[in-house]
């Protein structure tokens, strides 16, 4: 009798970006059209989508098909705390269970932090992804709901258990060892422990230390392990049980009933069983102390900031914790002090230490109107500030989700680590299983005795604990030491993306500039008065936010000149402005603007071609439609600039810059800066065309830049590089993002990408490479050959360096240098020395 087809399910979606009756039909349509899908039903007023649906069908396809329509399904990023993950197979059983939880898109869990981050359609309930994770045998909890503190003590005190359990199966297994291997190993001592012991009565001393060995510290691995074989997920733990377990049985039923084995195989293994676990246990305790070590940054960051600020309130001065510090306080900061939370400096000057979030050495000065960062040091000088961020909104604060966020994200080159590792543990019980059977049936005598050592020998040495760490520890320590330089990565798989870069794409104003244009030369026609101009010029220029059009109101000011109101103010993005100032209507842009207003520009053509080929803007002014002057303004480049881009080019980069200006000025800075290519003239709206043009033949793009208009460009290309003193528009669309604005931060970015992929893969090749070699050592493929077999003893000890080996050569990343990537002897090479 066939069973009946399992019932349709309704979702409910949240869809963002409908705003008319059609919206509403195009969704519903592109919902329809999903296969599977009986009905969908959307309300544009509380903007959801409810759909009746096969069981099959899931979220991921329910969004694709919202997104292909031009919307966008809202989602949720969750963090939990996993407890109890010990080995690869269970990260891959974890995000099992949590991508069936309905609603999950995506779901990346790390072993070597303890957490699984998740995308989920909003609206999913923290209670079903929990209970998820809980059936699976291990525990969750929100990380939301754990301070970084709780977690840090629950890391001490998990180690600090591991470290009894490691002092008590030592104190009971070294006996047991003395006793099984000092016979073989000690002159005479076969002979004292026959004569002052006996022999059965040392099987019976040694039965009752294994098992407390086994069934007290060891007891972790079955409470794990045999739980997770009888669901079906075997992990690490149930490979050590078993093998264990097995050791132990055999040598129980050797010692209580010896009759029941064939002649020749009453042996016992009390020894072997103990040493293992006592080994194991060893392993996990090194491995505890490198993960402490591999987040050692995040706790770091998290204890730059102080725990009490000093608020002026109602005239009075109180020292009151830093949580109660709210947004409009007036802080005050002493000599020495750090800085509570973010805010404007409103009273006094000082030079402030940035370099715990910049990575920049030397002390930044501020005064009345400067910003200052929370966590950062007042060397000399007192102020007070006016708090403007604080608790989760401060810069530190973010970078601190920030680094979690990238720690915890899952490189592509894990993939193939994924696919491995959730076939591992049940092809080695195979292989343990095959092994046994195969000497019980071809070994030498006593087959029986071979067949059990060689079985455990496997379950034992292929634990896959290695393969686990390889990648989210170089991850962590990466991510870490990068945050560390003031190079920020907001998304994990950049660290690999970056590596693979052909070209780097750099914005010119703000990014390989100053972002701070001056007035050079202003050149007059047709009977104008410079004073005039400029005082015109100004007036319609102080409307805009573009950094030239402050360069020209700060020269008006500088020179005392009186700025007339503007009416009727119109700005053309990428041309110009124009408005009306004291009865003249006044134009002032590039020469593109001039031909769109009918203004003829060849009287001045000559001396903009001049200024432009020495590196310069040239801007044309009319006035009451006729051409009046011609403004320059340069805008130098940062001091690290070309050294940043000869860097880049040292690793085989190339290196390109798109601008809006013109040609010859984009060229003249390309020269200054060493650049290669050199896309000019481009609107705001063209910089992803241009990256476009610079993608072809496959080329992989890095884009780095400062500004709104940017934002689309660093979100298009291949990895997107924020300048932290941009936008937080330009930040939030990007992949990295270097804190100090300094472009050298470029080169270390992707020398630090490059070391951490090189330092994965050696990871991996040690993982694989051992369990390749010993697995058939274990399971007695050699023997025929060459006389060679493993002891179980010896593979616990060799699966619990590998995973010591692994931690140990991801911690190597903690010691990079920022400095040798730099040209010898420059300032950012000298900056990047203190980081």
């Amino acid at each position: 009798m066939n069973s009946p087809a399992p019932a349709n399910a309704v979702r409910t979606l949240h869809v963002r970006g409908m705003n008319c009756a059609s919206c509403v039909a195009h969704v519903e349509k592109a919902l329809l059209r999903v296969e599977g899908v009986e009905s969908a039903s959307v309300n544009l007023a509380s903007e959801t989508a409810s759909v009746t649906a096969s069981p099959k069908v899931g979220f991921d396809a329910l969004a694709a098909a919202v997104h292909q329509a031009g919307y966008e399904v809202a989602t949720d990023e969750t963090t939990l705390d996993i407890e109890g993950m010990t080995c690869a197979a269970c990260v891959g059983r974890v995000e099992k269970v949590l991508l069936r939880v309905p609603g999950v898109l995506e779901a990346n869990v790390n072993l070597a932090a303890n957490r699984a981050h998740l995308k989920t359609v909003s609206g999913t309930p923290l209670p079903a992804l929990l209970s998820a994770v809980k059936r699976a045998g291990f525990g969750a909890r929100p990380a939301d709901a754990t301070s970084a503190d709780t977690r840090e003590s629950r890391s001490e005190a998990e180690e600090r258990a591991l470290q009894r359990a490691v002092w008590l199966a030592l104190a009971l297994t070294l006996p047991v060892f003395v006793l099984e291997m000092g016979s073989h190993m000690i002159p005479g001592m076969h002979d004292w422990v026959m004569t002052h012991i006996g022999h059965h009565e040392s099987w019976w001393l040694q039965a009752v230390l294994a098992t407390a060995v086994l069934f007290g510290p060891g007891l972790r691995f079955f409470r794990k392990g045999v739980p997770a074989l009888l669901r079906g997920a075997p992990d690490m733990n149930a490979l050590v049980a078993i093998g264990t377990g097995s050791a132990w049985s055999y040598s129980m039923v050797a010692l209580l009933a010896p009759g029941v084995l064939p002649e020749g195989t009453v042996n016992v293994y009390f020894e072997a069983a103990a040493v293992i676990v006592t080994l194991i246990l060893v392993g996990r305790l090194l491995e505890a102390r490198a993960r402490g070590r591999t987040s050692e940054a995040i706790r770091r960051l998290m204890r730059i900031q102080p725990r009490t600020a000093r608020v002026i309130r109602d005239g009075a001065t109180l020292d009151v914790a830093i949580e109660e510090v709210v947004a409009g306080d007036q802080v005050q900061v002493r000599p020495g002090e750090k800085i509570p939370v973010d805010g404007e400096v409103v009273e006094g000057e000082s030079f402030v230490d940035e370099s715990m979030i910049t990575g920049e050495p030397l002390p930044v000065r501020k005064a009345a109107g400067d910003e200052v960062v929370g966590g950062t040091l007042n060397t000399r000088g007192a102020f007070v500030f006016r708090a403007t961020k604080v608790g989760a909104d401060t810069v530190l604060a973010q970078i601190i989700r920030m680094v979690e966020a990238a720690q915890g994200a899952k490189l592509p080159i894990q993939a193939m680590v994924d696919k491995v590792t959730m076939v591992f543990v049940p092809v080695v019980m195979a292989v343990a299983v095959l092994t046994f059977l195969v000497w019980l049936a071809f070994g030498p005598a006593p087959a029986l005795t071979f067949a059990l050592v060689n079985a455990v020998a496997v379950l034992i040495v292929a634990c896959p604990c290695a393969m686990g760490l390889a990648t989210p520890t170089s991850i962590m320590v990466a991510t870490g030491r990068a945050a560390a330089m003031g190079v920020l990565f907001r998304k994990g798989d950049a660290l690999q993306l970056l590596r693979d870069t052909d070209l780097v794409a750099l914005d010119k104003t703000g990014t390989l500039t100053q972002g701070r244009p001056q007035l050079t030369d202003l050149v007059t026609i047709n009977g104008f008065e410079r004073e005039e101009v400029l005082a015109l010029v100004a007036a319609v220029e102080r409307q805009s936010e573009h950094p030239i059009a402050q360069a020209l109101v700060d020269a008006a000011e500088a020179e005392g000149l009186a700025i007339p109101a503007a009416e009727g103010f119109e700005s053309v993005a990428g041309f110009g402005a124009s408005a009306e100032v004291a009865g003249h209507t006044v134009a002032v842009g590039a020469a593109r603007f001039m031909t769109r207003l009918g203004v003829d520009i060849a009287p001045l053509a000559a001396e903009a071609q001049r200024l432009a080929e020495a590196g310069k803007t040239p801007l044309n002014v009319a006035i009451d439609g006729k051409l009046a002057a011609t403004v320059a303004v340069a805008d130098p480049l940062k001091p690290t600039s070309a050294q940043a881009v000869a860097a880049l080019h040292a690793m085989g980069l190339k290196v390109a810059m798109i601008t809006g200006d013109n040609a010859r000025t984009a060229k003249a800075i390309a020269r200054q800066a060493g650049i290669d290519e050199v896309i000019a003239e481009v609107l705001p709206e063209g910089k992803v065309e241009a990256l476009q043009k610079l993608q072809a033949g496959a080329r992989r793009i890095a884009f780095v830049g400062d500004g709104i208009n940017d934002a689309p460009a660093l979100a298009h290309a291949d990895v997107g590089i924020a300048i932290g003193t941009g936008t937080d528009v330009a930040i939030e669309s990007a992949d990295v993002v270097l804190m100090s604005g300094d472009l050298a931060g470029v080169p270390r970015a992707v020398a630090l990408s490059r070391a951490t992929i090189r330092n994965i893969r050696q990871n991996l090749f040690w993982a694989f490479a051992y369990n390749s070699a010993l697995i058939p050592l274990a399971a007695g493929v050699f023997y025929a050959s060459a006389g060679l077999l493993l002891s179980p003893v010896f593979a616990a000890a060799a699966m619990s360096l590998s995973s010591v080996f692994v931690l140990g050569n991801a911690l190597r990343l903690r010691r990079f240098s920022a400095d040798a990537v730099m040209p010898a002897g420059s300032a950012a090479a000298r900056q990047g020395a203190t980081t």
